[in-house]
């Protein structure tokens, strides 16, 4: 059983800081925490360690017996003793740890029974994590319910209609499991939203364009066009120019976690004029044309 340099575990300066040593700890048990790590032994006993230096080094009263003793620590008990028939109050070390027996070595349990000087470790919260979930335009225009698979769980999240496309959601406390009891992590989906229609999408309203043919353009009439949710009747006035634009109230997208309220559609119109004009469509439009003049 040799003796632990539990600063070079941190690696750390004999003279570091609380800080330093919260810093180093932090950082060390981040890199090699088992949900990093799955199944790597390595990683396992290495994160056992730092927790182990840690436990010694974060608290003042471990430290000093450790600092004090070090590679003299199989005469550690001897010279507690001689301490506590001197009425050395620094003499004992008691308290339980929040570890299993078996998660300490021989050298800690020898310098320090078992235990450590503190009743609580540090606490150490979980990784985020990150999803990535893609839809079609039509998924979100209701709210609906998905499951996902994330980190081999399943969870089940509600969807609300008007999700935008790159908008990120967080979902609390479904990262990684944290440490030493530590809160989970938590879990951020961001939205991938595919637009394979013929509506531009800007927030909650819509915008299209769609083809007038000529006739109904100068003398009006009702055409029927379709939008997110069926079609509709549209009225169209006589001579409408090309361009001009047109509102459907209430016809765009839902708004994002307002339920019931709705965008608006933009319509704007394309003049098509006719072609493989007859003989008799060129006189008449001619005549028309002599008449404008």
């Amino acid at each position: 059983m040799e003796y632990i340099d539990y600063y070079k575990i941190l690696e750390i300066e004999k003279s570091a800081t609380e800080t330093d040593i919260k810093k180093a700890y932090r950082r060390l048990a981040r890199k090699y925490h088992p949900d990093v790590n799955p199944n790597d032994e390595n990683a396992k006993k290495k994160f056992q360690q730092i927790n182990e230096a840690n436990e010694v080094l974060s608290d003042p009263a471990n430290r000093k017996k450790y600092d004090q003793y070090g590679k003299d620590w199989k005469h550690a008990e001897q010279f507690e003793k001689q301490n506590a028939q001197r009425g050395d109050p620094q003499g004992g070390f008691q308290g339980n740890n929040d570890f299993g027996e078996n998660d300490f070595s021989d050298f800690f349990a020898s310098m320090f029974g078992g235990g450590g000087g503190r009743s609580n470790r540090t606490k150490y919260r979980g990784q985020d994590s990150n999803a990535q979930l893609q839809l079609d335009i039509k998924d979100v225009y209701i709210t609906k319910q998905q499951t996902l698979n994330i980190n081999g769980k399943s969870i089940r999240i509600n969807i609300p209609a008007g999700v935008e496309n790159g908008q990120v959601i967080k979902l609390s406390g479904y990262g990684s499991a944290g440490a030493n009891g530590g809160p989970n992590g938590d879990l951020f989906i961001t939205f991938v939203i595919n637009n394979n229609t013929k509506f531009k999408r800007e927030g909650s309203h819509l915008y299209t364009t769609i083809d007038l043919d000529l006739y109904t353009a100068l003398l009006g009439g009702d055409i029927t066009i379709d939008t997110m949710n069926g079609q509709v009747k549209l009225p169209v006035k006589t001579e409408t120019q090309a361009g001009t634009q047109v509102k459907l109230k209430g016809k765009g997208f839902p708004v994002y976690k307002k339920e019931g309220e709705f965008g608006d559609l933009f319509v704007t119109y394309k003049i098509s004029l006719p072609t493989h004009l007859s003989e008799k469509e060129k006189e008449l439009f001619k005549e028309l044309a002599n008449i404008r003049k």
